[in-house]
């Protein structure tokens, strides 16, 4: 992939009311920003190592943002938030179609920054190797809050990110998920504390991706509703989307929960794939809390409760120690009130505490944490 230029030797450049400081990469290349120009600088521009902070204040590029400059695994690029300073970058003023972040490089860690109001997908890592995003909000944008595509999209980590509102009119919600991994392959994935709700299609999506992908401790819920008075209105609002497009790969889903979501809490999607669905909780949703017609899934310990049906699942799955197996008994919820789901997270990024469809077991559900 092609580099920008590194940045010049000590240079200090004012633009505007901030001053941005660019050193060598021999340096400590820390990079304080207070623009949208210095921002859109200090991204391409960008080597390994370099550490940019990102002051308070929203920020409305015209353009995309976007590098292909890689970092290291041990000295990878930083986007971060300066302090604990609250950063919103807007997309209201990109051109219609056009994106707020795409990155197509390797080792970036981006983390307390929030995209928001995008003409289409807010965030875009494309075939993208060992980024980590923690503490991101991805909010009402065009299209996905949050994707991962393309091939080589190997050892990426998606944590305690929020995503919601996402809605695509011109295709009536048809496409808008929480979080998209679509269109591409790579092993070691996984979304980790993820809070994925009211985006017009689903909450998780991996379309056309030929490799497993791990999730675990997430929330999806409220997906596929028209909130948006669209009369042709074509959101699938599932919770959580495992396959489609013919492939046949073996995700895996750990301790996580789906609740009131248009379509499926959890589905296949046509994927007959070894999917692996542990310790979930599906609640609420308006067709099937878990559907798996034609895989070979694996379900265990898991909990439907209230859902249009419970499940469906085929000859080829195996159905150990949920509440519809035999001899299995369903807990009681301490609570079916979803309001402190949407409370603040806690001060390290995890999901608000909350006793929403928690049973106190230590064999069947979701934790909720």
């Amino acid at each position: 992939m092609s580099r920008r230029t590194a940045l010049a030797l000590g240079a200090t450049l004012a633009l505007g009311a901030g001053l941005a400081v660019l050193p060598t990469q021999a340096q400590a290349a820390t990079v304080v920003v207070s623009t949208t120009a210095q921002l859109t600088s200090a991204i391409s521009g960008a080597t390994a190592g370099t550490v940019i902070q990102v002051r308070g204040g929203t920020y409305s590029p015209t353009a995309t943002l976007q590098s292909t400059a890689n970092g290291t695994s041990s000295s990878p690029v930083t986007l971060t938030a300066y302090g604990s300073e609250t950063v919103k970058i807007d997309g209201s003023s990109l051109p219609s179609g056009d994106w707020i972040f795409k990155l197509t490089a390797d080792y970036w860690n981006v983390s307390n920054i929030t995209f928001q109001n995008s003409p289409d997908s807010a965030v875009v890592c494309q075939s993208c190797t060992g980024t980590v995003w923690s503490n991101i909000k991805t909010i009402n944008g065009g299209d996905s809050g949050f994707t991962l595509t393309g091939d080589g999209t190997v050892n990426n980590t998606v944590k305690n990110i929020d995503s919601y509102g996402n809605y695509d009119a011109a295709t009536h919600g048809e496409n808008a998920d929480g979080v998209a991994v679509k269109f591409g392959s790579g092993s070691g994935n996984l979304i980790t504390g993820a809070r994925l709700y009211n985006n017009s299609d689903d909450g998780i999506d991996f379309w056309s991706f030929s490799s497993p992908v791990t999730v675990e401790h997430t929330w999806s819920f409220g997906n596929g509703k028209n909130r948006w008075s669209d009369s042709a209105f074509a959101g699938d609002g599932n919770g959580y989307k495992l396959g489609g497009d013919g492939e046949v790969v073996a995700h895996v889903i750990n301790n996580s929960a789906a609740w009131d979501d248009a379509g499926n809490g959890f589905t296949e999607n046509s994927n007959t794939g070894a999917i692996v669905i542990n310790r979930t909780t599906a609640y609420a949703n308006g067709k099937y809390g878990y559907y798996f017609a034609t895989s070979a899934a694996k379900l265990g310990k898991n909990l439907a409760v209230s859902n249009g049906t419970a499940v469906s699942k085929g000859s080829s799955v195996t159905s150990a120690g949920n509440n519809w197996d035999s001899g299995v008994s369903t807990p009681a919820f301490i609570s079916t009130d979803a309001s402190t789901t949407y409370n603040s997270r806690s001060s390290s990024g995890t999901l608000p505490a909350t006793t929403f469809l928690t049973t106190g077991s230590t064999t069947i559900g979701a934790t909720m944490n």
